[in-house]
């Protein structure tokens, strides 16, 4: 069952960078609503709401009900920007969505089971996560918030493409769609030999250099 996650939201009539200035040092977060065949809305969000939010994979990956004014949204997180040092959440964007109609979104990769694995217990293999998340389009009432991956059987020298990975029902990787090319590798586990230094043959070590004798000076002839 797909989980439902709810933000509640306000409609704002001010813009522009003043207001929004005086919106953040209320702790107020700006954000704008679009999409859908519909006119952009401005609304506001409680700092903390987004904050704790945005700790989640979910926030990022899911359909959200924004809340505005007690007129609930089906959204995607489209974009934020964020204080550069700061625990701050500057502006958000969200994107209406229509429940009939296929969506694009990246969801996030969970690997499992990677220490259980034969490639996980051998010395000498690195382990690479080539991709941490994937593009995946569907309707919205299928979006997952992640995609697993279980790494239980993975050996050295094992490759997991693309096309490995097992989907929900009516999940497609749109990366899929352009051809073979695409099918990139997600997960390698590479086996890495350590370089050693070849020892020399018996009796090289101990020979020295022949000393090259320098030529004899003829005596000059009287």
């Amino acid at each position: 069952m797909i989980k439902t996650h709810e933000i509640k939201a306000q409609s704002r009539k001010d813009e522009g960078k003043g207001a929004s200035r005086r919106l953040r040092h209320a702790s107020f977060v700006p954000a704008v609503v679009y999409g859908a065949g519909q006119a952009p809305q401005s609304i506001q969000i409680e700092h903390n709401t987004i904050l704790l939010a945005a700790k989640h994979e979910w926030f990022f990956s899911s359909v959200l009900d924004l809340n505005v004014d007690g007129n609930v949204q089906k959204v995607l997180v489209r974009d934020w920007q964020k204080h550069p040092f700061k625990q701050l959440m500057m502006h958000m964007d969200f994107l209406r969505v229509n429940e009939n109609e296929a969506i694009r979104v990246s969801v996030p990769l969970h690997f499992l089971n990677q220490e259980k694995s034969a490639a996980g217990k051998t010395s000498g293999v690195v382990i690479s996560h080539n991709l941490t998340e994937v593009e995946i389009t569907c309707l919205p009432k299928h979006l997952p918030e992640f995609i697993e991956l279980d790494l239980g059987e993975l050996n050295p020298g094992d490759i997991i493409h693309l096309s490995q990975l097992k989907l929900p029902a009516n999940v497609e990787i749109v990366a899929l769609h352009l051809g073979e090319s695409h099918d990139i590798a997600v997960v390698t586990a590479n086996t890495v030999q350590e370089e050693v230094e070849a020892a020399p043959a018996e009796g090289e070590a101990a020979a020295a250099p022949a000393a090259v004798a320098a030529p004899a000076k003829k005596d000059d002839k009287k």
